[in-house]
């Protein structure tokens, strides 16, 4: 098995496509990158016989920033006949033992409007599949469908991967929060830190700190966590917010405010050059003056990937010049635009 598939977002294949080739050669994984424009993913093609394996085993998933999910290809069926889909990608489901069965497709148009297909395909495939099923196996079961009679099937490391097959969760808009971003730091929660962390990280009580709050969509998810909050931005903040007494709303500007006292989180989501509010963050954290920190860096137009990589690079390295040991999570979510977040932690936790 050579060949590893990676989900992104569309728009974003290049930028995969850089990052995996540059990932899979630190690995010694040689190969290179087939993409299109658009079309939701890109595949690696390795040299060995066996690199898609080697792949997926030596590199952590989770470090990867662009990339969504992902599988080890076994099959690329172009012609699946359309009055019989079970049989052939049953049979191309016979070289691994799997725990499961995920089926998944592009996030573009015509990638959604597949949906129904693999609804209508769910019951009829999992009980083909059931004689090669084994709870403990580590591995589930692929099908990527591009359309009615082509898919990729193949295999996702059980504890290598996105937990959710698409590479995302599903989450609901609140109607009570004042603006859509709301749903980006709750996905940043979700997505960078681990279940068992994320209850001793977010407590009632604490204190943060929400840089360019207007008009509160970040803001909101922290009162909701019971914290209490310091908003900084020239703009005006939901009046609800305001109300709930756990706010409280500085007109200034955020890349100079110092607060009085260390908080336990900092959330920024500040439209601004990344490497400007990437100096931002280091401030904050190699001066104590916060625990935690969620914040975006917006994109460039071209050479994401290499923008990305400077930018973390320099952080980690100011971090350690200034004796702050700390861990950087990046990713770019499924509610992030032109942009990625970042999750800064203390490296005991």
């Amino acid at each position: 098995m050579q060949q590893v598939l990676l989900t992104c977002r569309p728009g974003f294949e290049s930028d995969l496509a850089a990052e995996i080739q540059e990932k899979a050669d630190a690995c010694g994984v040689f190969g290179f990158v087939r993409a299109k424009a658009d079309q939701g993913f890109v595949i690696f093609e390795g040299h060995e016989s066996d690199a898609g394996k080697t792949l997926v085993r030596k590199l952590a998933f989770a470090d990867l920033v662009f990339a969504r999910q992902w599988l080890l290809v076994n099959h690329h069926l172009d012609s699946i006949p359309v009055d019989d889909r079970v049989g052939p990608i049953t049979e191309s489901l016979s070289a691994l033992p799997m725990c499961a069965l995920w089926m998944t497709f592009p996030d573009t148009n015509e990638g959604k409007s597949l949906s129904r297909l693999t609804r209508k395909l769910e019951r009829p495939l999992s009980k083909a599949v059931t004689p090669l099923l084994q709870s403990t196996a580590p591995w589930y079961g692929h099908v990527f469908f591009l359309s009615g009679s082509e898919a990729w099937v193949g295999y996702t490391p059980v504890n290598n991967a996105s937990q959710w097959p698409l590479g995302f969760p599903r989450l609901r808009q609140p109607s009570a929060a004042p603006s859509r971003s709301t749903l980006k730091l709750e996905e940043a929660w979700v997505q960078l830190i681990a279940e068992p962390q994320r209850a001793s990280m977010l407590k009632p009580f604490q204190k943060a700190v929400d840089l360019g709050a207007a008009p509160g969509g970040w803001t909101w998810q922290l009162v909701q966590r019971g914290m209490q909050v310091t908003a900084i931005d020239n703009g005006p903040m939901d009046k609800t917010l305001m109300d709930s007494g756990q706010v409280v709303h500085l007109r200034e500007d955020a890349f100079a405010y110092i607060p009085k006292r260390p908080v336990d989180w900092l959330v920024c989501d500040m439209v601004d050059k990344p490497a400007r509010v990437a100096e931002l963050m280091e401030r904050w954290l190699v001066n104590g003056w916060t625990r935690f920190a969620v914040f975006n860096l917006k994109l460039p137009m071209k050479r994401r990937w290499l923008e990305v990589r400077q930018i973390l690079e320099k952080i980690q390295s100011v971090l350690e010049e200034g004796n702050c040991r700390y861990q950087l999570k990046a990713k770019q979510l499924y509610h992030d635009r032109e942009e990625i977040t970042v999750f800064a932690a203390p490296r005991d936790y």
